[in-house]
């Protein structure tokens, strides 16, 4: 593999993580260039703590432009966008037109204006383009979707899926108040900062036919965004059968909670990911997988997915999550918004 340019736009706590994670698993060292507005240098950990109040730039050899044309006509290969949700597609329009692969980090964007646009450019250039869902890379998940796959959880009745976390304890070295989440106007909201339920639903049952949501600023956080959601998505099955697939989300639960459960007439998954177990049950009760991640690292699904990633820019494998998948979870994650606006069931 030759040596990479690579572009980054945002360097926060999840674009300081890909850069690492790329610098890790890259065969040789790529260069590194940002394109940055802030300029905030300090260096954060894996576990979302400040490591050095200054220095990042200086320390993984970023070559730094503060206008994104003059950054793209050193023609990188890879453009990352991990800047805050509402500028995601100014930077991918830009960075597609400039003929980078895409590494698009969840959601796509905070509304629909300019996706489509987006999508046709880049399947046209023929670059890879991938949406950041690293769930898809947990053993976990792999192991849901195996059985789902192969009929041994039997017809499918229900799904529940909740997410619960207190915004302030994001986090912790930066006042919440000013941070992406808490704003409308940069993409925030537990709708589209928690969407990875939603491209867990699509990945395992597609594209949901109706979905109906009630929610919105329920606490005394000082924000401007929905922070509780409950959401019931809606798929019509050959039968004629409905299957009702329940998302909770909310900004507000100590201690937070994550959690997704599916019922069958063959069986039943419990997947505890804070807890760091799956439990799957057969349809006589008993115990038939019970699996402890305890000693999963946390990054080892940003590792996985990373990899995945630059094989598919050497053409060796298809994303997991193309950018038309993640589309469909913007889509149904838009859609929630607007069934908690309007209060009533919205058709996708």
């Amino acid at each position: 593999m030759k040596q990479l340019t690579v572009l980054f736009a945002g360097l926060g706590s999840i674009g300081q993580r890909h850069l690492r994670n790329l610098l890790a698993v890259s065969p040789q060292p790529p260069r590194i260039l940002a394109y940055r507005t802030r300029r905030d240098d300090r260096i954060f950990t894996d576990d979302l703590r400040v490591e050095a109040p200054a220095g990042l730039e200086q320390r993984y050899h970023i070559e730094t432009f503060t206008d994104l044309a003059m950054a793209l006509r050193q023609k990188p290969d890879i453009a990352f966008v991990t800047n805050p949700t509402s500028r995601h597609l100014e930077v991918a329009h830009a960075a597609v037109q400039a003929g980078c692969h895409l590494f698009l980090e969840k959601p796509v964007s905070h509304e629909w204006a300019g996706v489509e646009t987006l999508l046709a450019a880049l399947e046209q250039s023929g670059r890879v383009g991938y949406v950041g869902y690293q769930f898809r890379f947990h053993p976990a998940f792999i192991k849901i979707s195996e059985w789902l796959k192969a009929g041994r959880l039997g017809q499918v009745a229900a799904v529940r899926a909740e997410v619960g976390e207190y915004m302030p304890d994001f986090h912790k070295y930066e006042d919440y108040r000013g941070t992406y989440p808490a704003r409308a106007e940069l993409g925030g909201g537990v709708v589209l900062c928690q969407i990875h339920e939603y491209d867990l639903l699509y990945a395992l049952f597609g594209s949901p036919d109706e979905v109906y949501a009630v929610g919105g600023r329920a606490s005394r956080l000082e924000i401007d965004v929905e922070d509780t959601a409950q959401v019931l998505f809606r798929y019509r099955r050959k039968d004629n059968a409905d299957l009702a697939a329940q998302v909770h989300q909310d900004f507000l639960q100590r201690p937070p909670r994550r959690n997704f459960q599916i019922i069958g007439d063959g069986g039943s998954v419990v997947w505890d990911y804070l807890g760091k177990t799956l439990q799957i049950t057969g349809a006589d009760g008993a115990i038939v997988v019970k699996e402890d991640y305890t000693d999963l690292p946390r990054n080892h699904l940003f590792l996985s997915e990373m990899r995945h990633f630059l094989a598919c820019v050497e053409d060796r494998e298809q994303p997991q999550v193309s950018l038309r998948d993640g589309v469909q979870s913007l889509r149904m994650a838009l859609a929630v918004k607007q069934s908690m606006s309007i209060r009533k069931a919205v058709t996708l």
